[in-house]
């Protein structure tokens, strides 16, 4: 299961959020459609992949990739690999209407 690593400054955004999400080997998130909020991801360790677009195609996502996700985009990420995966994630506006797709 991911597990979220707090950020300070996250308790002072007051029009975004962000996070930072640590994905153990073999994690994965729900697959999900924020319908409002348009989301940036870094991967700054490790080689995680992510599911986008309807139907949802896997996408190897390695250290240092950057994904922009539009509102109403289908999205799930993964990591199949043996190392840890580091994943910041940043969203506006604040407040999330997540869509869970599957549970």
């Amino acid at each position: 299961m991911r597990r979220i690593v707090e950020l300070p400054l996250y308790a002072k955004m007051q029009h975004s959020r962000a996070h930072l999400w640590r994905y153990p080997p073999g994690a994965k998130g729900r697959l999900h459609i924020e319908h409002a909020q348009e989301e940036i991801f870094v991967v700054v360790e490790g080689n995680p992949s992510v599911m986008l677009g309807d139907p949802p195609v896997l996408h190897e996502a390695p250290h240092g990739t950057l994904v922009v996700v539009e509102p109403g985009t289908t999205l799930r990420w993964q990591n199949d690999s043996d190392h840890d995966a580091l994943i910041f994630a940043y969203g506006a506006p604040a407040k999330s209407d997540a869509e869970i797709l599957e549970s």
